[in-house]
C-alpha cells in the first residue's frame, strides 16, 4: 500500500516527467511497429472470429438478430465500415457448410492470431515481468480461445437483450403518472451495452495479457481511459474518412481494407500506449533511486 501511494505521489508531483518517460519507453519498445502488427493480425482474425462465433450462435438464436448486433459491435471497432464487414460475414455464413473440416480448423487457427500477437506485444512492453518469469505456453495457447468464448457469450447476451427490447418497442408503460415508451431507445441501450463490454474487455486485456498481477482498479482505470480515447478517436475517424480523406480515390476497391486497417492500428496504438503507462508506473521504484523503498 505504501509503494502504491508513493508511485501515485511521484506521478502527481512529476506529471510531465512521467509522460516523457512513457513516450520514451513506448518509442524504445517500437510501439508503432507493435501496434501495426496487432492491427494486421486483428484484420486477419476479425472475420474468422465472427464467422466462428456466429456459426455456433446461429444454432441457438435468430441469425438476423445476431447479424444486427454484430453490425453494432463492428461499428465500435471499424467506424464507417460495419455494413461492409457484416455483409461479408453474412455471405460466408450462407455457405459455411461448404468449407468442411479443414476450413473450420483454419477458422479456429486464424481467429486466435490477434490475441496471440497482442500477448507477444504486451510481453515486450512488460519485459520487466517476463524477465522474472514467463507464462506457461499452454496457458498462452488457451487464452485466445477463452476470449473468443467470452466474445461469443457477450454477443449472445446483447443480441438476446436487443430481441427483448424489440418486442417491447411499441409498448408503453406508466411510471408515476407519466407514459414511457421504449421506442427509439433500443440503439442507445445496445450502444451502452457495447461500450460497457468494451471497457470490460480492455480492462481484462490489461489484467490478463501481461504475465503477473495487476490491481483490478488499475486495470479498470486503464480500460475506461482506453475506451474513452477510442470513442473520441473513432468519431474523429468517421468524420475524417467521410469528409477529408482521399483513401477512396487512391486505393479504389482496396479502400475498405485500408480504412479498417488504419482504424485498427489507431485502436491498437491506444491499447498498447495504455499498457506502456501501466508498465512505467510499475517501474517507478526501479528507475528512480529516490524511491528505493518501492523496489521489488
Amino acid at each position: 500500500m505504501h509503494a502504491e501511494s508513493s508511485r501515485a505521489r511521484f506521478v502527481l508531483e512529476n506529471p510531465l516527467r512521467f509522460v516523457r518517460m512513457t513516450i520514451a519507453g513506448f518509442r524504445a519498445n517500437q510501439g508503432l511497429l507493435l501496434a501495426g502488427a496487432v492491427a494486421y493480425y486483428t484484420l486477419l482474425s476479425i472475420l474468422p472470429t465472427l464467422a466462428l462465433i456466429l456459426i455456433v450462435l446461429s444454432q441457438l438464436s435468430d441469425l438476423h438478430l445476431l447479424l444486427d448486433t454484430t453490425r453494432d459491435y463492428l461499428g465500435l471497432i471499424a467506424p464507417g465500415h460495419a455494413d461492409d464487414l457484416t455483409a461479408q460475414v453474412a455471405t460466408f455464413l450462407s455457405n459455411w457448410k461448404l468449407v468442411g473440416v479443414v476450413g473450420i480448423f483454419m477458422l479456429i487457427l486464424f481467429s486466435s492470431l490477434a490475441f496471440t500477437t497482442l500477448e507477444n506485444a504486451m510481453s515486450v512492453i512488460f519485459l520487466h515481468r517476463v524477465a522474472i518469469r514467463r507464462r506457461h505456453f499452454l496457458i498462452s495457447a488457451i487464452i485466445p480461445y477463452c476470449y473468443i468464448l467470452c466474445l461469443a457469450l457477450g454477443l449472445f447476451l446483447v443480441s438476446t437483450v436487443s430481441g427483448v427490447l424489440a418486442t417491447l418497442d411499441e409498448r408503453t408503460f406508466s411510471v408515476m403518472g407519466y407514459v414511457v415508451s421504449l421506442g427509439g431507445y433500443n440503439k442507445a441501450i445496445v450502444y451502452g451495452l457495447g461500450v460497457t463490454g468494451e471497457v470490460l474487455l480492455l480492462s481484462s486485456l490489461y489484467l490478463v495479457m501481461p504475465f503477473g498481477r495487476l490491481p483490478v482498479h488499475i486495470a479498470l482505470i486503464g480500460g475506461f481511459t482506453a475506451t474513452l480515447l477510442w470513442e473520441i478517436t473513432r468519431h474523429f475517424l468517421v468524420w475524417y474518412f467521410s469528409t477529408l480523406s482521399i483513401v477512396n480515390i487512391v486505393y479504389g476497391t482496396f479502400a475498405t481494407a485500408v480504412i479498417v486497417l488504419l482504424s485498427l492500428e489507431a485502436a491498437a496504438f491506444i491499447l498498447l500506449f495504455g499498457a506502456q503507462v501501466i508498465s512505467e508506473y510499475e517501474r517507478i521504484g526501479s528507475r528512480h533511486p529516490s524511491l528505493d523503498g518501492l523496489r521489488t
